[in-house]
């Protein structure tokens, strides 16, 4: 009952009969292990003779953390009704005959033979193997199969395992997802670590992984990857020599409609290039224009370059219409995106580019990007980046001369 009174209502054992796993994604100091120890606990408690696998990275998560932790079990159950802990073997029995067994992930076969009622899966994100706990998980399913309902909880922080995203991908069909950051637990947490952590990796990848609890994939085939991004992040430019506004535009702003990329970008005085701000979204041809000039003046940017493919003159008119006086330089795929885009991810691999700071939305999109070039939505960050990398990798040559219209 204190539980109850207690927990945040995504903390409660989801009602119904059409789930067999309760998947937890949530951040740190979420409430995870407390939740996952509430749980298993008042199943055991409400359940005579019934047996409960508890599954971690280590035998030593699993007793030091979700047994004996200061959010474990036996902080979760009463008690009078716990009759032995024995630390050595990993069991744990309650007055009513129902046996808590503890597994380490690193010992697949452990799990072959025994059967369990219920199980709880803590940190599966950090399981150990190249197969990410494939094994482990599938053993365990196997011996899940006593009572009428047998099911599992998995609390984890995300990472990109072949598991954890197939378990995501189920979460409308027999996976019930909780999916929780670390801030909506703010009130129970020390509000100088809340703002350390804040400061330190809001918007960066670890951040949006660890305190977010977005589970950041790579698609396969694609011309760049994340890790491969975060080491190529940095968190100021030097003096920049020459930097470009670079516009990927729209030209209407419906349900369907795309969105505009626009990247600013320079190039440095070491000969790197690197990439400011990504200012991208969905708007009318008079909003992306006026964002777009905007970021051209907060920048002092040399220029403004636009793909005229779509929109011809009209981009051009638009963009005067905001600021007559602007340095434009129209430029027209005769390529398509993929043939455009390979030789900026050249660029990448040379590690002759940098981002300043956390580009999260630019990065997701650069990361689905796959050398086939399908995509379930138009690339525009992305187009708009390749124009951007691409005008400053090319050999300076004169600018273009303002013209009025």
């Amino acid at each position: 009952m204190r539980w109850l009174k207690a927990a945040r209502p995504q903390q409660i054992t989801p009602p119904g009969n059409d789930w067999r796993i309760w998947l937890i994604l949530a951040g740190r100091g979420w409430g995870k292990t407390r939740t996952g120890a509430e749980d298993v606990a008042y199943y055991a408690l409400w359940h005579n003779n019934v047996r409960v696998a508890i599954v971690a990275p280590t035998y030593a998560d699993a007793r030091d953390t979700c047994v004996e932790g200061e959010s474990g079990l036996l902080r979760a159950l009463p008690p009078s009704c716990v009759a032995k802990w024995n630390r050595s073997m990993g069991e744990l029995l309650l007055t009513n005959g129902s046996r808590f067994k503890l597994f380490s992930a690193d010992r697949p076969e452990r799990l072959r033979g025994p059967q369990h009622h219920r199980a709880w899966c803590d940190e599966v994100g950090a399981w150990p193997g190249p197969d990410g706990g494939r094994e482990v998980f599938d053993q365990l399913w196997f011996g899940l199969r006593l009572g009428d309902s047998p099911r599992v909880i998995v609390t984890t922080t995300p990472r990109n395992t072949e598991m954890l995203r197939d378990l995501f991908k189920r979460k409308n069909d027999d996976v019930h997802l909780t999916h929780g950051r670390t801030k909506d637990n703010a009130e129970n947490l020390s509000p100088h670590v809340m703002r350390q952590l804040t400061e330190r990796y809001a918007g960066t990848r670890l951040g949006r992984q660890e305190l977010d609890a977005e589970l950041l994939t790579d698609t396969d085939g694609a011309l760049w990857n994340h890790a491969q991004l975060d080491t190529l992040r940095v968190d100021t430019a030097p003096d920049l020599r020459r930097i470009v506004v670079a516009i990927d535009p729209a030209l209407s702003s419906g349900s369907g409609s795309d969105e505009t990329g626009i990247i600013a970008a320079g190039r440095g005085a070491d000969g790197l290039i690197y990439v400011l701000s990504d200012w991208s979204g969905k708007y009318t041809p008079d909003a992306w224009a006026e964002r777009a000039v905007m970021l051209y003046t907060d920048m002092d940017a040399h220029m403004i370059v636009a793909e005229t493919n779509a929109g011809g003159d009209l981009v051009e008119k638009i963009l005067r219409h905001k600021a007559p006086h602007i340095l434009f330089k129209p430029v027209r795929a005769l390529r398509n995106k993929v043939d455009r885009a390979l030789p900026v991810a050249a660029l990448y691999e040379q590690r002759r580019v940098r981002h300043v700071g956390p580009l999260p939305l630019l990065e997701d999109q650069m990361c689905r990007f796959t050398a086939s070039g399908h995509m379930e939505k138009s690339p525009d960050r992305v187009d708009a980046l390749v124009w951007a990398l691409t005008d400053l990798s090319e050999t300076p040559r004169g600018e273009p001369r303002i013209r009025s219209l």
